[in-house]
Formats: C-alpha cells, structure tokens, sequence
C-alpha cells in the first residue's frame, strides 16, 4: 500500500478533507484530521465515520497546538494555504499536497480537467452524460459530486474520469495531468481569497502546467494564454477564428454543420460555448458528431442556472442563483430579451460590480439589493438605473414583485456568493423559487 505506516495529516473536515483521510486510511496511512472549526460545529456523523475507521479528528485550538510528526499534510480546497492552520505545517517545511493531487497519484485511469469561471458544472455533466450514452464509462466528479480521493478509493471501472477543478483545487498541485483540459473563460472571481486578479488567473493555468504534446487542451479562442504544450483545439461563440464556431443557427466544424442549437435544450451564447468544448473533448476521445448530438440533444439543464420558475401577470421570474460572479451576470443579462428587473447582491468577495454599469444601464429597468454588498452594488450603479435595498430575499421578491410590469422579466442573478445569507447558491435558489411561487397575481 502506498501510505503504509506513514503519518499524514489532512486539513479540513469536510466532504473533500474526510474523503482524503479514507483513502489514505485505506492505503495503511496514520491519519489525523484537523479543522479549525469547534469539534461541536463539525457534522457528527462524519466524524464519527472518521473515527470508525480509527482516522483520528481535532478541532478547534487543539488543531493549531498539534505538534505530531507527520511525513505528509493533505489540504482541502476550502482551506486557505494562507490560512493559520496551513502555515503551520507549510513554516515546518513538511510536503503539502491538496485532495485533488492525492486522488489523482492513486488513479490509474485518464481523466478529463474542467476549469472556467463559469459553466464547469453544466460542461462537466455534459461530458459525463455524453461519453456515458457514447459507451465510454465516465462519471462527473471532483467540484461537483464524490472528491476525486472518493472515486479513487472506490476503484469502479472506468475509461475516463470527468473532473470540474477549481482554483483551490489547483493551487496544490504538483504531477496532476490530465490527457485532456478544458478552459471555458475567466473572469474575475475569489477575490476575498486572491490579492489579485493575476494570482487566481495563475492558479487556474496550472492545469496545463503538466501537460505534454501527448494531452490535448480544448481552449476558448478570446483567451490570451500562455505557450502550452498539450495539442489545442479551440471554439468560441464570438469569433470566427476557431475550430469550432457558431453560424447559422448551429455549431460549425470545418464549415459543416455538427449541432443544430435549435435541437437543443440550452439556450444563451455561454451555453453554445460549454456544448462547443463537449463536442472538442468528444473529438478528441475519438467520437463523431453522430454520436455526441443525440445524447447532447437530450440533457436538461440544471436547477439555478436562468432556470425559469413562473410566469405571474404576464411577469417571467427567472432563478440564476448559481451566478456567483460578474461574468455569470453578464452572460445572464445578455440572454434576456424583455426589460429585466434584476436581484442581486450577497456576500463581499473583493470586488466591486463597476464594470457592469454600461450594461446594467442599457438592460435592466431597477434593481433590488440584497446581502453585504447591497449598498456597494447601489453605489457602483449610482445615476446608472434605480435601486432599492431589501432587507431580506423575500422582501427582494416582494419589491420586484411591485416594480414589475407585464412583459418584464424578473431576474435573480446575485452576481457574488450567498455565505452571507444561506448555506450555499442552492439553498438561496430554492428559496427565491418557493417565494415566487406564493406570489399573486398582479393586479390588473
């Protein structure tokens, strides 16, 4: 076994943190899993699952005070590596590898990397659904579903591993090498963990980092990257120069036609583009167009995501709870046809919302604020469109309830995340769908 007798230490108790510690405990490894958070804020169950397994769990104070001798320190992506708990073990110069890294060395199957600002999650279940109607064995993991220490542990067959990667995930890599990589876009984002806008854009090209001529990486035209060894294949929704483009009402590869849009249950020109990448990665795994459009064709989209809710009066509510950046705002603004009423706000992320004034002005009709940011976001929008600060999610519904008028979209595309306010863009998502669904109809 790889780990045998080896004192490891894993940081953070959380899903990524506990599936690390079960596979090195299933590797022969002494593990111990430290978070900073009380043991009485830590989910009892999975502590009590770790202990089972005679992995043992600190928290608290008595985390920073372990002075143990360990051979190896596993860091979850939610642990900062600015972080006190981590500089602890990084001023002690002990190898220090992120969750992501430790599934990856007990894999022996290729995998498929997905990073983007915005759209991993609906390319990467793309992917998983189209390879898997295409006969080639895959599942959707990593950011999204099991950690990739959890599907390694598990040892089920497969021919390829589909993995969303994150910048946290990133970040600790040091062999991670994917056969193909995907990059979708980049916009500013995690700015409350970054100094800068360049220090997450580097995190993120760290996944072509181990790249050989032999890997393959499905880039987005309009980006400006650096050399990359791996073969590239690009498409891009907005340009010409590209392998794969848009015309005509289809995606187009070598002036032919590989995918009717119309055929299709997406909809928005950032969603063109997560089905333009699928299609390279399909290419680049030996699949035709004949085979990849069927299964394509058939994928629903997922909740939160411009989910539309309900028509009320003659007003569309739309959920894009999952918008937890500028970029995903754009994008979500741009494919609204009517006059948008538009919620956003949430947690302070680092950055302000100055750069979608023109579009905002240009867009939207009014606006209703919400979370930390509200009174920044009013301020950043300032002689641009009217705003109002709602003291709740349900009191923003309300508001845009009264300010709406028929043939008028209202629109819940917060723009940062939701940590200030709910457990995570879900919960906030599931909320605003049950809160329009109790409004009545206006009045005429």
């Amino acid at each position: 076994m790889r780990y045998k007798n080896q004192n490891i230490a894993v940081l953070g108790a959380g899903l990524s943190g506990t599936a690390a510690a079960l596979l090195l405990r299933s590797e022969g490894a002494r593990v111990t899993v430290l978070d900073d958070a009380e043991e009485k804020n830590l989910l009892k169950s999975t502590i009590d699952n770790l202990r089972s397994q005679g992995i043992r769990v600190i928290g608290g104070a008595a985390a920073d005070e372990d002075l143990s001798s360990y051979e190896m320190v596993v860091l979850s992506p939610g642990v900062d590596p600015a972080s006190r708990l981590a500089r602890i073990f990084s001023e002690r110069k002990i190898d220090m590898i992120g969750e992501l890294e430790l599934g990856w060395r007990s894999c022996e199957i290729p995998v498929i990397a997905v990073t983007g600002t915005n759209g991993k999650t609906t390319t990467t279940e793309l992917l998983a659904q189209m390879l898997n109607a295409c006969g080639q064995r895959t599942i959707a993991c990593g950011n999204i579903g099991k950690p990739l220490s959890e599907v390694a542990r598990e040892k089920n067959e497969f021919d390829v591993l589909t993995v969303e990667v994150s910048s946290f995930q990133l970040e600790t890599i040091q062999t991670f090498r994917p056969s193909i990589s995907l990059w979708l876009n980049f916009a500013p984002d995690h700015l409350d963990r970054y100094r800068s806008v360049a220090d997450y854009r580097a995190a993120k090209l760290r996944i072509f980092k181990n790249q050989t001529v032999d890997d393959v990486a499905v880039i987005n035209a309009i980006e400006r990257l650096p050399a990359i060894h791996a073969r590239t294949i690009t498409f891009s929704a907005y340009v010409d120069q590209a392998d794969l483009r848009l015309s005509e009402g289809a995606i187009v590869y070598e002036n032919k036609a590989a995918l009717r849009l119309s055929d299709t249950k997406l909809r928005g020109l950032h969603n063109i583009e997560n089905l333009m990448a699928t299609l390279a990665v399909g290419m680049a795994r030996g699949l035709s167009f004949r085979q990849m459009v069927p299964p394509l064709c058939a994928y629903e989209p997922r909740p939160h995501r411009c989910e539309f809710v309900r028509e009320v009066g003659g007003v569309m509510y739309v959920n894009d709870s999952k918008a937890t950046n500028l970029d995903a705002v754009e994008k979500a603004l741009r494919a609204q046809t009517k006059p948008v009423i538009l919620i956003a706000g949430g947690k302070d992320k680092g950055f302000t919302f100055d750069p979608l004034r023109s579009l905002v002005k240009g867009s939207v009709k009014s606006t209703v604020l919400i979370g930390e940011m509200a009174e920044s976001i009013k301020r950043s929008w300032s002689g641009v469109v009217k705003s109002e600060i709602a003291n709740s999610l349900a009191d923003a519904v309300e508001r845009a309830h009264a300010l709406a008028e028929p043939g008028e979209v209202v629109l819940f595309s917060p723009g940062t995340s939701s940590f200030d306010m709910f457990k995570s863009y879900a919960d906030r998502g599931d909320e605003f769908r049950a809160l329009v669904q109790t409004l009545p109809p206006l009045e005429p």
